[in-house]
Formats: C-alpha cells, structure tokens, sequence
C-alpha cells in the first residue's frame, strides 16, 4: 500500500536557494563586460590583489579579472529567487533571428501525462515557458549560423568571456612570462574576436568528414 505524504504544500512555495551561494565572495567584485548591444553582459570577477612588499614600502598590485561561472550568483545587486527563476537572457537574441516559434504547449507523450498527473502539480513552477522549435524547414544550431557567416550575440559572449580583458594584462606586461598554451588545430590569435568564433565554429564543421570508422546512421 503507498502512503501519501500528509504535507501537499507546493514545493515551489518553499522552495528557498541556498544562502551560501549567493554571498559575494571577500576581496573581489562582480562586473560586467558589455558586448556591442545592451543585453550582452559577461560576467567577470575582479580580484584584488596583497601589496608587493618591496624595500620602499610596497608595490600596488592591479586587480586581477577572471570569468566568472556563477553568473549572476554572487551578484549584491540580483535577488536569487528559485520560484521565478534566474532572467532570461537568450530570448531576445533568438526572437530577433525570427526563425523560431514558441509550442502552445507541451508536444511529447510523456510531457504531457506528467502534465496530467495531479500528483506532480506541486512540484511545478510557473515561471516555466512552452518549449520552442525552429520555423518549418529552418536551422537553428550556432554551427548553421557560423556557415552562413552570421555572427550571433551568442558567439560575442563566447569571446568577450575567452579575452577575460586579457589585451588589459598583456599591455600591462603581466603575461610576458607566461607560457602561451596549446591552441589543439586551432591558429588562436591574440585577441578573440566573435568573427573568430563563427570561424571556428564554421572549421568544426567543417572538420566532419564521415569515414570507414564512421557508423553508418542510415543503416
């Protein structure tokens, strides 16, 4: 026999993020690096450095910026509210491409039973959206774009992150000494550009030959 649990309140009224992970973090900021557009904010994490001590009474030493995964966690500025979930940032770029649409619902067999099962309504948050798709006979992959020579904000994203304002540090002479890294096929230059980005988007597709130890999909 299944016993029901005596407590049906919604999880999404209780639901509560975890205050450890929205503290900001001592001896650094977060900032943001704009892109070429407004909504195009990479988040970074400037980290204060000790002074140098030196004979003459020490050595300032320039923050150090590094990129920052927890997005806008951290941030003194956002509230984390797991009921309405973290903004939405991709929409705009994508419903300004105009070839996607948003589903009236949900278009999956097993989507939908759990949308029936009144089991499951109180693990349910509101704030999720319908599902979207591609227009008929529409690409909507960052690879299809990056082919037909489009740069995305996506692919800006991509490389104010990878630059880290790291033109800042090597005009500074902080990365004389270090070691240049592998670039694994790619030619890195100094700078990410987002042009470079669709290009090596666009190279890896390129890349994809089928050969004799390809499987063969049809079969």
């Amino acid at each position: 026999m299944t016993i029901k649990p005596k407590n049906t309140t919604n999880l999404s009224d209780s639901a509560q993020v975890d205050q450890q992970s929205v503290q900001p973090f001592t001896r650094s900021q977060k900032i943001y690096v704009q892109g070429s557009r407004p909504d195009i904010l990479v988040p970074m994490r400037e980290v204060s450095l000790d002074v140098t001590p030196t004979d003459f009474g020490g050595e300032i030493n320039a923050p150090v910026v590094v990129y920052d995964t927890s997005g806008p966690y951290t941030d003194p500025n956002v509230i984390i509210d797991v009921r309405k979930g973290l903004a939405d940032v991709r929409s705009p770029w994508i419903e300004a491409r105009g070839d996607t649409e948003r589903l009236p619902g949900l278009s999956s067999n097993f989507g939908k039973e759990r949308l029936a099962d009144p089991e499951l309504t109180k693990l349910r948050f509101a704030h999720v959206n319908n599902p979207r798709r591609a227009k008929a006979g529409g690409n909507v992959t960052q690879m299809h774009y990056a082919r037909q020579g489009i740069i995305t904000p996506e692919m800006e994203f991509v490389a104010i992150r990878e630059n880290m304002k790291l033109e800042v540090a090597r005009a500074a002479g902080l990365l004389d000494q270090q070691h240049a890294g592998y670039s694994f096929g790619a030619s890195v230059p100094k700078i990410i550009t987002p042009e470079f980005v669709r290009e090596e988007i666009a190279r890896v597709a390129r890349s994809f030959r089928p050969t004799s130890t390809t499987p063969n999909w049809n079969r």
